[in-house]
């Protein structure tokens, strides 16, 4: 029996239940294919999952997180004939992408263009494919219009701000720290807001002369909109951002809801709602089918892929870890100080 090296849920807790542990290696199904993983991201899915509040779905191991991977392929199932032993690839998968090893189902995958590294290719899939299809497939982003993204410092948000720009559409954003915003305004935002459930621990972010409650927030999207109001809003926050994202929208508005850091409850108001004709819709990548995959994965291919071949896009990386230091890795996301991915290499 194969053997590979995993990173391993030993317990519900902290990152201190990570540890890496010599697993069996995955064994392929016909139209599947086997990656020897060189690279992979973090992601809060990871987290809640070693915390015990997001179980794997079915048919991925609980014990080991990733979501996320690039590598080459090492092996092809008896009816996989898209890729050959050696090619880059990267993609998404339920889980257990933070091992040596992954099966993944052959129409999962993309390839990685040359000019990208390992490190860069781990960063870019959960982040860039979830904002693509957020963006550019489920509210119609087209040129010209205005992009509010909350939570503009996570890889998302950062990837969400790109592939804004790559479409001449203009993005703005909020942050909890007014560190993220200028980080974020260096990758092409063109304007934020400072928004913290906790008004009393706003000092800091009045003395960066940005706005730091629900309210100013709204009252600058007027001003960044000539009173337009913002047509599409990315809301990796949930909660409170909700209730104003929808007082700040424009008629035929979008409102994405990807998150629930901030709250898992909405709050929305018809008065906004009906009279300005918005729509309002969640969305999640892990619990699609495996033909809903597929078509995200190929529209990610097919339009954003080429935008790193061509130094259009790149990716955003916080910081950079060993798999043998799994658990820093996690220490560094959960400390919320990260501005985009926080990437780990075998």
């Amino acid at each position: 029996m194969l053997t590979m090296k995993a990173a391993w849920i030993t317990r519900a807790g902290g990152p201190e239940v990570l540890e890496i542990r010599t697993v069996t290696r995955p064994v392929v199904s016909a139209d599947q294919v086997l990656v020897k993983v060189q690279a992979s991201a973090l992601n809060r899915a990871d987290l809640l999952q070693r915390q015990g509040r997001y179980p794997a779905p079915a048919g991925f191991p609980a014990e080991i997180p990733g979501l996320e991977f690039a590598g080459e392929i090492a092996e092809t199932g008896p009816q996989a004939h898209l890729w050959k032993p050696g090619q880059r690839v990267f993609g998404l998968t339920g889980g257990g992408a933070h091992a040596e090893y992954i099966a993944t189902h052959e129409r999962l995958l993309v390839e990685i263009p040359d000019n990208l590294t390992w490190a860069e290719a781990g960063a870019v899939p959960e982040a860039f494919i979830t904002a693509h299809d957020a963006l550019w497939k489920q509210a119609a982003l087209r040129p010209g219009e205005t992009v509010l993204i909350h939570s503009v410092g996570s890889g998302v948000g950062l990837a969400a701000v790109r592939l804004t720009r790559a479409i001449n559409a203009v993005p703005y954003g909020t942050s909890r720290t007014p560190e993220k915003l200028d980080e974020a305004i260096r990758r092409g935002m063109e304007a934020g807001a400072v928004v913290r459930n906790d008004s009393s621990k706003n000092d800091a972010a009045q003395n960066k002369d940005y706005p730091h409650s629900f309210d100013a927030l709204i009252a600058l999207a007027e001003k960044w909109t000539a009173g337009r109001g913002i047509n599409v809003v990315l809301d990796l926050a949930g909660g409170p951002y909700v209730k104003a994202s929808q007082k700040l929208m424009a008629v035929r508005g979008r409102m994405i809801l990807v998150g629930s850091v901030a709250g898992a409850a909405y709050e929305l108001e018809s008065r906004y709602v009906m009279s300005k004709r918005l729509t309002v819709q969640g969305t999640v990548l892990r619990a699609r089918s495996l033909e809903e995959k597929i078509e995200v994965t190929q529209a990610f291919a097919a339009e954003v892929v080429p935008l790193f071949a061509k130094g259009v896009l790149r990716p955003d990386i916080d910081s950079t870890f060993k798999m043998d230091q799994i658990a820093e890795a996690h220490e560094r996301l959960e400390s919320n100080r990260t501005t985009g991915k926080v990437v780990v290499e075998w």
